[in-house]
């Protein structure tokens, strides 16, 4: 899986979307592996201390173009953006960190670069695999940041799901280097 790395203590975690609305039933976005990511998330954090962004996925306010027929397909994820629906899940405190919030799947952007920094990786956790993360790794990679993706610590809106999306960020190697929260303790 991981063909070697920069030392971890250079490299920022970014961990993707891990929020209520991905993690729990009654939400039609929850992901059945949700909480195997979470147990990820929760070993890599005392090795990224101070090098840990979060992200999290709003809705517009008031949604443009293909959106409106997004969110027609999916109204109860109308909400503003303070509704507990948004929230980080249960266990999962920044503490302090920054958190990059967007409308859009990916996050990837000026917010998320400022927030990392000059790392010269970044180690991506989160959900979802086929989506949020997908969407976020892809363009990082093309701003030329190295990503580790941990497989382990992400989720798909199904298994299914998450190991396509893994197989199609293998596509990138070496840009895109998929790998284990072992692999990246191991590393640290």
């Amino acid at each position: 899986m991981s063909t070697g790395a920069p030392s971890a203590s250079r490299a920022a975690l970014v961990v993707i979307d891990m929020q209520t609305i991905f993690g729990r039933p009654p939400s039609p976005w929850a992901s059945p592996g949700f909480d195997a990511a979470a147990a990820g998330v929760r070993r890599l954090l005392p090795a990224f201390a101070g090098r840990t962004v979060w992200t999290r996925y709003v809705a517009p306010t008031d949604p443009q173009g293909a959106w409106r027929e997004y969110f027609a397909q999916w109204p109860f994820a109308l909400v503003r953006d303070d509704d507990p629906l948004y929230d980080l899940a249960d266990g999962l405190d920044p503490d302090g960190a920054p958190v990059v919030t967007a409308t859009t799947f990916g996050k990837w952007g000026p917010l998320l670069a400022a927030a990392t920094g000059h790392a010269d990786e970044l180690v991506v956790a989160g959900v979802s695999t086929d989506c949020c993360v997908l969407s976020t790794v892809l363009p990082a990679a093309d701003a030329g940041r190295r990503v580790r993706v941990v497989a382990d610590a992400c989720a798909g809106a199904s298994a299914a799901d998450h190991e396509r999306a893994l197989a199609a960020m293998r596509l990138y190697a070496p840009l895109v280097d998929v790998t284990t929260v072992d692999e990246v303790l191991g590393a640290a």
